[in-house]
């Protein structure tokens, strides 16, 4: 049994809760290098813990996410510092129990995993990981005399024309992040679609869900350079006119640990 252990960067406390955890399992452990740094010892890429059995983040969603990126299919486990977050659904004080436990659940064959899906971006020079929260198609800047001629198809059905600051695809998990703050719709996380929400648009379309089977393409247009950003961290280049396709992953993250509360999360939205 092997577990990689992801904390925050720079956070004193989510190391300390990472060498806690660590210290009281029964398995082999790694530590992501930044980790290891802060508590002086060897460690690994996050990118190399993909061999591991379970993969455990401490620290916000953005931490969950950035580890979410390199480990593939290897189940995480979600470890907030005191915040419910949407990723994070084991408190700081249960942390070393939990996760003790759903490694004993691994051990036996024991264990259940959530999938959650992911959004998967490509096009002509564009080579994005999966989004586990959103693409966002954007222009250079957004405001007035900037944005981009969109056209957005549901499996070639012409949904929306526009000109827009740009437009989000976002998944269930993705749907209280950047697109609830384009004024999209949450959807629960059991939910199998995808939001479309346009950014700022001339006449815009309302928000619209669709099933998670659906092709969803954008095509940009106009003279403005354009982006493709996953999970608002990653971006590509788009040269107009081009066409971006955005559907489906082939791979989900896998969840271990306990189940949200996705309602008593939502208290961190107020």
């Amino acid at each position: 049994m092997h577990v990689g252990i992801v904390a925050q960067r720079g956070n004193d406390r989510a190391a300390s809760l990472a060498a806690d955890i660590g210290s009281a399992l029964d398995a082999a452990v790694s530590y992501d290098t930044e980790t290891a740094t802060a508590l002086d010892t060897d460690g690994l890429a996050p990118t190399e813990m993909t061999d591991c059995d379970l993969v455990v983040s401490i620290g916000g969603d953005g931490t969950f996410l950035y580890t979410a990126r390199s480990v593939g299919t290897t189940p995480i486990m979600g470890v907030n510092l005191g915040e419910v977050g949407f990723l994070n659904a084991t408190p700081p004080e249960d942390a070393v129990d939990a996760v003790v436990g759903t490694v004993d659940a691994l051990r036996d064959d024991e264990a259940t995993y959530r999938e959650m899906a992911q959004v998967q971006a490509s096009g002509e020079g564009v080579d994005l990981p999966p989004a586990l929260n959103e693409v966002a198609v954007v222009g250079r800047q957004r405001g007035h005399g900037n944005g981009l001629d969109i056209e957005v198809r549901i499996d070639g059905n012409l949904y929306s024309g526009t000109h827009a600051d740009g437009v989000i695809v976002a998944t269930p998990t993705g749907s209280s992040a950047y697109n609830l703050s384009e004024d999209g719709p949450l959807l629960h996380p059991n939910a199998d679609g995808f939001v479309v929400t346009e950014m700022c648009a001339d006449g815009s379309m309302p928000s619209l869900v669709v099933d998670t089977a659906e092709t969803i393409t954008v095509r940009v247009s106009g003279t403005e350079t354009a982006y493709a950003i996953a999970d608002g961290r990653t971006r590509a280049t788009v040269d107009p006119p081009t066409t971006l396709t955005l559907e489906r992953a082939a791979e989900q993250v896998r969840i271990a640990g306990p189940e949200l509360d996705f309602f008593a999360a939502l208290g961190k939205l107020e």
